[in-house]
């Protein structure tokens, strides 16, 4: 799976950019804060990647640090939040902002982004309140450091939930692993500490 990408900014649209990459032109579909992010057309720029498969579609997802990435995998899992949806939240909120909201209950926060009703709104922040702690964003509103421990957590967490952890006991032993490995952790390493944790 393409996990980022390193090139020049060739070409932006309203939700999209092309990054050039040594001569192969990637279209990767962006969150209004990624395309502000990533600079000028014809300038060096990184995007984190998600690729999303579907029956008659692949789709290049783009973001310019790890932290929104995660929250993008998280949206889209819940019910009723499609791609579309979860780049229109993450272009009306920041990753702080997102957690800030999931944490506190504050639905009326995330209907602020267009398409996104009080009724849908509600849905996602009862869905991933547990789940908000495990990911990075909580450095307050704005810029988030993008730390490569954002995607291993999110991961870690993701396998726990496959092995039949509820989100919550997932979310909050994979914290517990990150705290005691640090930032740095691979998310093997996360796995195997929350396993223990869950399990304890």
């Amino acid at each position: 799976m393409i996990a980022k990408l390193k090139g020049l900014l060739d070409e932006t649209g309203a939700d999209w950019a092309v990054i050039d990459v040594a001569g192969v032109g990637y279209l990767v579909h962006c969150s209004s804060k990624t395309l502000a992010a990533l600079g000028d057309v014809g300038e060096a720029c990184t995007v984190y990647t998600d690729l999303q498969v579907s029956e008659n579609d692949m789709r290049l997802l783009g973001f310019a640090e790890a932290a929104e990435r995660d929250w993008f995998r998280l949206l889209t899992q819940v019910q009723g939040v499609g791609s579309k949806v979860a780049l229109a939240i993450l272009s009306a909120l920041s990753p702080g902002e997102l957690r800030a909201a999931c944490s506190g209950g504050d639905a009326a926060m995330v209907a602020r982004a267009q398409g996104v009703g009080p009724k849908l709104a509600s849905r996602i922040v009862n869905e991933l309140k547990d789940k908000a702690g495990a990911l990075p964003g909580g450095g307050g509103v704005g810029a988030v450091p993008a730390t490569p421990a954002g995607g291993a957590s999110a991961d870690a967490v993701s396998a726990l939930e496959n092995l039949g952890f509820k989100p919550a006991t997932a979310a909050r032993a994979v914290a517990a692993a990150q705290g005691e490995l640090g930032e740095g952790a691979s998310e093997s390493e996360l796995i195997r500490v929350a396993l223990k944790r869950a399990a304890g």
